[in-house]
């Protein structure tokens, strides 16, 4: 077995080079292959050097960092073994995600968090698609999209996401109303989807800029439903454009899109695209920057030595929405956000990026940013820059197929 997995790594390395993308080099389904049979690989690693009833988070200074069930987190791991068992057709992948599975289901009646759909619908979520077990896990995601759902108001037509400050609603929680989609189609209750349309349209009125950036936080007023004010937690200021909560948006309102086929959704995710990858501060990798603004902070900023600092989980993230997005337009913008994100997909590929066999902590990949204002989790691998980036290559290959 092991003189297999060195011809595997063996054939890995020869086909993953070190420099980033050229403009005539293109990402391949081998590479596809190859990047994924790395992950299978490379998450063994992980499961081997995490905490048992523990959930991996990251890695740093030569340390692993595990969480409990009930940190945002905490589905992403479970729900990259079950992409990889997809891929792999490996038990092993599906036994070891239904061992973290059994910690998680408690989350189901956790109303104290916006992030159920990070938590039960990346895992629960893709179990029951994958395996086709919906006795198994109907319940589940059910129970949790009720307790989702407790946390919207009618007055504010919004989703609380902190339980502190008024009613503050994160960019982020776009990504949750996959979940309440899901269930609405899952139990027949039209709520939900209503629940995640409203969401969905206040944030698209209240969080976005004339450019399509978007702020981090809007807080709002909970007996008016008036916004208080429009802030950041974990981008460089206020008026500045974090990386990932760009990301959150482009893939939220591609998903929107798809769920309802209403076409405002899908005109508002094609213009936060051209906000991205037109950005002047978008380096040429397309990996970019923790924030859009940071390189125009000077040296001595509050964030200045941090300026050029990159986050993978951005990319991942944009690289799987533009893939999903690329299959709702024709013709030549079609081509161009698949070619952009096959572009992101190489070069998060190379050694610049993945972690080679056995190092990293079993992460694959480099270079991802947490939250630098609170000094967390700062250019290290993280749980869910792994999860899209193999959702991302998964993606791929559906569509590669697809176009055969």
């Amino acid at each position: 077995m092991k003189k297999l997995h060195l011809l595997i790594l063996f054939f890995i390395a020869m086909i993953l080079p070190t420099e980033l993308v050229h403009a005539q080099e293109k990402f391949s389904i081998e590479r596809a292959d190859a990047c994924l049979q790395l992950a299978v690989e490379q998450i063994k690693v992980l499961a081997d050097r995490s905490a048992d009833g523990m959930l991996p988070k990251t890695f740093d200074k030569g340390k692993n960092f595990d969480s409990e069930s009930g940190w945002w987190t905490s589905g992403f791991y479970p729900g990259t073994l079950l992409y990889l068992y997809e891929y792999s057709g490996e038990q092993s992948l599906l036994r070891m995600a239904k061992q973290k599975l059994l910690l998680l289901e408690k989350e189901k009646y956790n109303t104290t968090t916006h992030d159920l759909g990070f938590m039960l619908y990346c895992s629960f979520g893709n179990a029951m698609r994958i395996t086709g077990d919906t006795a198994a896990y109907r319940e589940i995601l059910l129970k949790g999209a009720e307790s989702l759902a407790t946390r919207y108001s009618p007055i504010t037509k919004a989703i609380r996401s902190w339980d502190f400050d008024n009613f503050p609603v994160i960019i982020d929680n776009m990504m949750n109303l996959e979940f309440l989609n899901s269930a609405s189609r899952l139990s027949g209750d039209k709520r939900f989807a209503d629940i995640s349309v409203m969401h969905a349209n206040t944030t698209m009125r209240n969080h976005y800029r004339r450019d399509y950036s978007c702020y981090h936080v809007v807080d709002y007023d909970p007996k008016t439903g008036n916004v208080i004010k429009k802030k950041t937690n974990q981008g460089a200021f206020d008026e500045s454009a974090w990386a990932r909560g760009q990301a959150w948006g482009l893939y939220g309102y591609t998903m929107m899109y798809r769920d309802t086929g209403d076409r405002k959704y899908l005109a508002f995710a094609k213009k936060i695209a051209s906000y991205m990858l037109k950005h002047p501060n978008m380096p040429k990798d397309l990996i970019t920057y923790w924030d859009y603004d940071a390189p125009d902070l000077p040296a001595d900023s509050k964030y200045g030595k941090y300026a050029d600092y990159r986050d993978a989980s951005t990319a991942s993230l944009t690289a799987s929405a533009l893939l999903e997005l690329s299959t709702m337009v024709k013709g030549k913008l079609s081509r161009y956000y698949r070619e952009t994100a096959e572009q992101i997909l190489y070069n998060l590929s190379t050694d610049r990026y993945t972690a080679k066999h056995g190092t990293n902590g079993g992460f694959l990949l480099k270079h991802s940013v947490g939250s630098i204002p609170h000094n967390s989790e700062v250019d290290v691998p993280l749980t869910y820059a792994d999860y899209y980036y193999v959702e991302a290559l998964m993606r791929y290959k559906d569509y590669y197929h697809a176009l055969k």
